[in-house]
């Protein structure tokens, strides 16, 4: 499967949480950096936080404290806990290498306000 398959997206309100998870056994061993990314409609898809072989993560400022991206080597899948959500967090979340758009069909956030 070299696909990755993003799930766990849904609707909440402002301050709940959601976790999302992305599958993919050769896109989850395969590449050094990985990533998720957001795009809310209208706008252009942005980083939101990557995870390297070496598991140092980063986070944009939005969102650090907030979300935690970690990645299961076992069940190879990379996840993405988001806590506190607020309404600019809604947007399509898709996971990929780093530095590449990604593939898969992504996983739609809802928060309402």
């Amino acid at each position: 499967q070299v696909q990755p398959v993003e799930s766990g997206g849904g609707s909440v309100q402002a301050g709940g949480s959601l976790s999302l998870s992305c599958e993919g056994n050769e896109f989850i061993t395969g590449y050094y950096c990985l990533a998720w990314s957001r795009q809310a409609p209208g706008k252009e898809r942005e980083g939101v936080a990557t995870i390297d072989g070496n598991g140092r993560t980063r986070y944009i400022d939005s969102v650090k404290g907030r979300f935690i991206i970690s990645k299961d080597n076992a069940k190879k899948t990379l996840n993405l806990q988001m806590n506190s959500l607020k309404p600019e967090d809604s947007g399509t979340y898709y996971c990929g290498a780093c530095g590449t758009p990604p593939t898969g069909q992504g996983t739609q956030v809802f928060v309402s306000s």
